[in-house]
This record gives structure tokens, sequence and C-alpha cells, in this order.
């Protein structure tokens, strides 16, 4: 099934971006203008990030590239909400410049792995023992002949090729003993990424008792001591979604992230209405009926991979490379797209394609890996041997 059919498969509502009203601890304060600001800032640092990439020059921050742009909210609350919004809470530049710069948020009430189950179908049957769920791997072992998988009921399975698809927080967790362990180049590739973390927090109120304009799809809330500090609300009670709802949902990452994951739904509420009472009144915010969040899984730590400043080409390929024939992906692998789907799907693609050519005999050429690092990329490096298929300057006319 082709990715670009998920979004026919799947009911999904579309996310307007300006459809936005913004708020601080007084109630709600139109500083909207502060996006255009920022915007203009960004195009500087986009064209200084290319200069940067074109002529292979020494990598910066974010935050020392806008800043040169003019971009300096220091302690500018607004101008920290604006930031946000703009670069904490999503962000990938290839992939809206090669694919849309829309973005759909799925309601679909079957779930997201419906696409999922649907691609499944079409070589596995119903209960097929060669699926096995809530199965944990605790030990992987490989060479030149094969790899085996040890399990923690006891159970190890062998085959002549593998493909690893835990994410990078697993790798880096240490609960996966791999024997032999693994290189240190493959170690120094894994331990160089960050995992990035996004958690949202959904709250259902009566929908008679609805006391945010349901024409507006976010609230953007600037804390006057915490940037980031529940900064962002969704509703889903509007045109397109779910009329009638009463749901909200807020979405946290990083440092807040974990702080919200690691302390209890009680206290996690309690801020998050504390918050929405500052915004739209003590007296007009209920108590809400439904009350969910994403919770730890030990399966994941954390959302999505992320690229530190001045990360090359050769450590990631490092993170992507095999070893004998154990093999690796997931959006961590994809240098382009990671962090999102179709990076995980594309890796995986052309994996199953790879092991699928060697099993029938085709010679094809190893993956490359790196002893040495170096500095920075040489522009020669972005090609396919190191996982970049499509150039950063081609935008397809998303601008």
């Amino acid at each position: 099934m082709p990715i670009s059919l998920i979004s026919r498969l799947l009911a999904a509502g579309y996310s307007n971006y300006s459809s936005i009203s913004t708020f601080n601890e007084t109630g709600e304060v139109d500083f909207t203008n502060l996006f255009d600001d920022f915007e203009e800032a960004y195009s500087t640092f986009e064209q200084d990030a290319g200069y940067i990439l074109s002529q292979n020059l020494q990598d910066r921050s974010a935050r020392s590239g806008l800043s040169l742009a003019g971009w300096k909210p220091a302690k500018n609350t607004a101008a920290q909400a604006i930031e946000w919004w703009e670069m904490d809470w999503e962000y990938s530049n290839t992939t809206f410049y090669q694919y849309s710069d829309e973005n759909n948020f799925v309601i679909d009430e079957r779930g997201f792995n419906t696409f999922i189950k649907g691609e499944a179908s079409t070589f596995l049957t119903e209960n097929d023992p060669r699926l096995l769920l809530n199965t944990v791997v605790t030990a992987i072992s490989y060479d030149d002949a094969g790899v085996t998988i040890w399990n923690d009921d006891g159970s190890c399975y062998q085959a002549n090729y593998g493909i690893c698809t835990f994410s990078l927080g697993v790798l880096q967790s240490g609960d996966i003993a791999f024997k032999p362990t693994l290189p240190t180049w493959k170690q120094e590739g894994i331990e160089t990424f960050t995992m990035g973390t996004y958690t949202k927090i959904f709250l259902q109120f009566p929908p008679d008792q609805v006391f945010w304009n349901t024409s507006y799809q976010f609230f953007l809330y600037a804390d006057p001591l915490e940037r980031g500090y529940y900064p962002i609300f969704q509703s889903l009670d509007g045109e397109g979604f779910h009329p009638g709802s009463g749901i909200l949902f807020v979405t946290v990452v990083q440092s807040q992230s974990y702080a919200v994951e690691a302390q209890d739904d009680e206290t996690t509420k309690n801020e998050v209405l504390g918050v929405l009472r500052k915004m739209f009144g003590p007296d007009k915010v209920p108590e809400p009926i439904a009350f969910m969040r994403w919770s730890l899984e030990p399966w994941a730590y954390g959302s999505y991979s992320n690229w530190p400043p001045g990360t090359t080409l050769q450590m990631h390929q490092n993170l992507r490379a095999n070893v004998g024939r154990l093999y690796f992906a997931g959006e961590a692998t994809s240098a382009q797209y990671f962090g999102f789907l179709q990076g995980a799907w594309f890796e995986g693609q052309a994996l199953g394609q790879r092991i699928a050519g060697m099993i029938q005999g085709v010679n094809l050429t190893e993956e490359i890996s790196y002893e040495v690092l170096h500095g920075t990329t040489p522009e020669y490096e972005y090609d396919s041997a190191n996982g970049w298929l499509v150039s950063p300057f081609l935008t397809y006319g998303f601008e």
C-alpha cells in the first residue's frame, strides 16, 4: 500500500495553523504579530543554514542561528511562546517542503494503526504465528552467518538476516544485550543522537459547558515564569473534528514532558486546569469528565529522534549501518525524515528490498560505516550511500 494512500484511508481534520488565539496569565492577549517577526528572522536563518551546508562550514545551533538573524526573545514571554510554537512543537523542513505544507490531525476512531493493519493483512493471516505480540526481546546475537534473538519467556529464534527497529531510546537504554558487544563506531552512532519527548494530555468537558471559542483550533499560552509550560491547547470540538465532544488537549515537550510523565495524573490535571483558568477565567472552567494522557513506555523511551548541533552524516550513517547480518531501520535511521512516519516507512521498505535481494542472490554493495569521523560533512557525502536521497534545496514550490 503506497504511503500516499494513508490520508484516504484515515479520517483526518485539517489543522489550520492560522486559526489561533493567544493568551497569557491575565487572559486573552493578541500577540500574533510576533509570528511575522519570527518568520522574517527564520528566512535569514534558513538561508544561512543553506550556506553553511553548501560550503561545508562549522555548524551552529538553532538558538545561535536565530539570534544572529535578529530573533532574540530574551525575557519576552510572548516571543518565547511564539518560538516554542515554531521550533519546539513540530519542525521538519524537508518534510514540509517535499510533501506539503499542510498538516492533518487524524481523528479516525479506529486508530492510526488502521493503515498498518491493512498493510499487514496483505501477507499475514488472522492469528498468524509469524507475528509475535506481547513478546519482549532481551538479547540479540549476530555474525556474518545470521542472527539469533532471545525473548524474556525463554524462547529463541534464528534467521539468516534480521532487521532491528527498536527506537533510539531503547537502543540507548541498555535493555537489549548484543552479542558480541556492538563495535565502538556503532555505539557512538547510537549514543550521539537524542530522543525528543512529546506528551499529549486530553481533557473532556461537559459538552454544554464548553468555555472556549470553538471557531479557533489553537490556543497559545505564554506563561510568565516558564517557557513551554502547557503552552498549546487544541480544540477537537469544532468543524472538521468532533463537534459537540467537549474535548480539548494540550501538548508539552522535553523537560515539561518528562515532568508530566513522572508525576501522578491528579497533579497534572490540576496544573492544566490552573493554566486554563488563568486563560479563560477561574469561574468558567469546570472539572473535566474525562482525563487521559500518554505514559512512559518501555518499548520507546521517548517519542522521536533528534540530531544535536554539529552532527555529521558520517555519524548518522554509523547509526544506520549494519553489523554482520543485523540491520537497523526506523525513523531514527532516516537522514532526511527522522521523527516522522515516512522516515520509518522508507527506511523499512528499503531494507526489506535489500534483504529480499540478498536472499535471492543479488550481489549488493555493503552499507558503509566510518571508523574515523570528521567534523563536518562535505557536499559529496550527501548521497544515497549515506541515506541522503533528496536535496535539501529542493522545495517543489513550498516556501
